[in-house]
């Protein structure tokens, strides 16, 4: 733990005592209100792409992976260490979701305790320390971060976020080379986490202006330091603003591989600003009443009335006005400019995907709001001299309530029919939404509901390459063969997306191939081959086009990659009748007998074990 400056005994025997023990508490409480989460499954929104049916992640942490993970830019982001961490989960748990959430639970733990013992350490005031990191940690906008197995990338570059800060504060009470290093190292592994750290090297200067106070000609803060004039402090900062410079690049790199970046055509630069007054309003009114909680919350595009942009733009300036009135708190300007500041690679300016704003993205932003509440209302008491039981009555019922609000909301992970159907509920034309409720009751066996809700998707946004996807699909499985090649070549046309068009051209393969167009089946395959290496389905398509040419090997080679991407019934099945006509009837009777693993209620694959074990049928 950081060392804490010396400060006036309080109600326990010591500081360090005290902050060991408030630290337990941070963590039970936090164990505690998030326990739920860990008897949820994985949902139906990136958690496949981060881990379920991510062969890299798969192979466990091994040099290959760590290769891989190095030189990925999946998803949209250059985040190895993000990688990393879910490799090393799946090694130790496989696809059991309990202990990917748990991993995700206990860094979010973790961040609460780095952040009390962070403002605690630079401020040395206890109360309001504690009280920001119980917000942190117990607030419902945060569940998004936690519940989320794919969100892992938000828990893990904010630890790692909050560990630059602390040495940081270590660094500037002796600074040298070697602890400069140090949290340059920390804050580059946060880059490699989550990019949004990015505002790192402005977060610093908002510290040293309050609670480190380094600028020279300021009050004298907690620390003992040596103060500097503003321009050296801004020289010091230069070799971060290059790392946050070159994590800018390789993430745009990424977007526009992945299809992720908007262009102007699509949001124009007044609708993204009108956008972004709103959002950093919206935020605000949701860190004070957190409900109508969502996983997406649809971009409005040019449906935002002029009340709402000016409503939004007043609250801004009134909460700027106020703390330029109250100069003198120096809490109030570091932590307001630690929200509007930390917002701003998220906040739709650079517009990445197809959402206005997102719960996740407040997790570092809404701290610098809890500072502000915090100090305020400790400084008030203290002018009052309000002692620390009347003061801790407020405090521990807003906590409560916070903390049935966060239980609540957790509730909606607990699968992904009630997180799709509140989506739905809360907000208006989420065509993400309806494409993932659409998956989720088709994992209920409920297909021509789920069709209903892809068309739904198609209707708010026509231009949607998932749920015309999707919609592909539910024709091909119906054996409208034609229709869905349509819906295909739709999502095609509208995508540049290389893992939904890798999807794409192996379902219309198997389409092209139902139809008898062997050619185009296997031009579709190698299509979908190149774009993704690891389409376990384009290998199952394939290995039926050569098995239907007696090309026994070649077939067997393809099902066994398919099987060994993805394992699955089908895969299995294959691979054992196309064993047993080359005459390898061990290794076929084991692949029936793998088949039956995976689905017990299996015919064909019974049939086939009965009739190579020499059963009767």
């Amino acid at each position: 733990m950081l060392p804490i400056p010396a400060e006036p005994a309080g109600p326990f025997s010591s500081p360090e005592k005290r902050n060991v023990i408030l630290c337990l508490l941070l963590v039970v409480a936090t164990l505690a209100l998030y326990n739920p989460v860990n008897r949820h499954p994985f949902v139906n929104y990136d958690d496949d792409r981060y881990v379920t049916e991510n062969p890299h992640v798969h192979n466990g942490l091994n040099w290959d992976t760590i290769a891989w993970a190095f030189t990925a830019k999946e998803q949209g982001n250059w985040h190895p260490i993000t990688w990393l961490s879910h490799s090393l989960d799946y090694q130790l748990f496989h696809q059991n979701p309990t202990g990917h959430h748990f991993a995700s639970l206990l860094i979010h733990a973790a961040n609460a305790v780095l952040l009390f013992l962070l403002l605690i350490y630079a401020t040395a005031r206890f109360g309001p320390s504690l009280f920001v990191a119980a917000l942190f940690a117990l607030h419902p906008m945060n569940v998004e971060s936690v519940a989320w197995v794919a969100e892992r990338k938000n828990v893990l570059s904010t630890f790692f976020f909050f560990a630059a800060l602390a040495a940081y504060c270590w660094y500037v009470r002796k600074p040298d080379w070697r602890r400069y290093l140090a949290f340059a190292a920390l804050f580059a592994l946060g880059l490699m986490s989550k990019p949004m750290v990015i505002t790192l090297p402005f977060v610093l200067l908002l510290l040293d202006y309050w609670p480190v106070n380094r600028i020279q000609g300021g009050p004298v803060g907690a620390l003992p330091i040596t103060q500097a004039p503003l321009s050296k402090l801004l020289v010091e900062k230069l070799p971060l603003l290059a790392l946050s410079a070159t994590s800018a690049v390789i993430t745009m790199q990424a977007q526009r591989a992945g299809g992720a970046m908007r262009s102007i055509a699509q949001f124009s630069l007044s609708v993204r600003l009108q956008n972004a007054v709103v959002a950093y309003a919206t935020y605000l009114w949701k860190m004070i009443w957190p409900s109508h909680l969502a996983p997406v919350y649809p971009h409005p595009g040019d449906s935002l009335a002029v009340w709402q942009v000016a409503t939004s733009a007043l609250v801004l300036l009134a909460v700027t006005g106020v703390v330029l009135r109250f100069g003198s708190r120096r809490y109030l300007m570091t932590g307001w400019l630690w929200f509007l500041g930390t917002l701003v690679p998220v906040i739709g300016l650079v517009q990445v995907g197809d959402q206005g704003m997102a719960d996740r993205y407040a997790y570092i932003p809404l701290i610098g709001i809890f500072v502000m509440i915090a100090w305020t209302a400790a400084d008030l008491t203290d002018s009052y001299q309000i002692g620390l039981r009347a003061r801790m009555i407020p405090a521990a019922c807003v906590l409560l309530v916070l903390s049935f609000a966060t239980n609540r909301q957790l509730g909606y992970w607990s699968s992904n029919y009630d997180l799709w159907t509140h989506a739905l509920a809360v907000t208006d034309r989420n065509f993400v939404a309806q494409n993932n409720l659409g998956g989720a009751l088709l994992l209920l066996g409920k297909p021509d509901e789920a069709y209903t809700h892809f068309q739904a998707a198609a209707e708010i946004n026509p231009n949607d390459p998932m749920s015309h996807s999707n919609m592909g699909a539910y024709l091909q499985q119906r054996g409208k063969l034609s229709e869905a090649m349509e819906q295909y070549e739709r999502t095609i046309s509208l995508t540049s997306d290389a893992g939904l068009l890798s999807a794409t051209y192996a379902n219309l393969g198997a389409a092209c191939r139902q139809l008898g167009e062997d050619d185009k089946a296997r031009d579709s395959y190698d299509h979908a081959l190149r774009l993704n290496p690891n389409q376990s389905n384009a290998y199952l398509g394939l290995g039926q086009l050569l098995e239907k040419q007696d090309r026994l090997d070649d077939a067997i080679h393809n099902y066994s990659k398919s099987v060994e991407l993805r394992p699955t019934d089908m895969g299995f099945l294959l691979l054992g009748h196309a064993l047993e006509s080359a005459g390898r009837r061990p290794e076929a009777l084991a692949a029936y007998q793998t088949a039956l693993k995976l689905s017990p209620e299996m015919p064909e694959a019974q049939h086939a074990v009965d009739a190579l074990s020499g059963k009767p049928r």
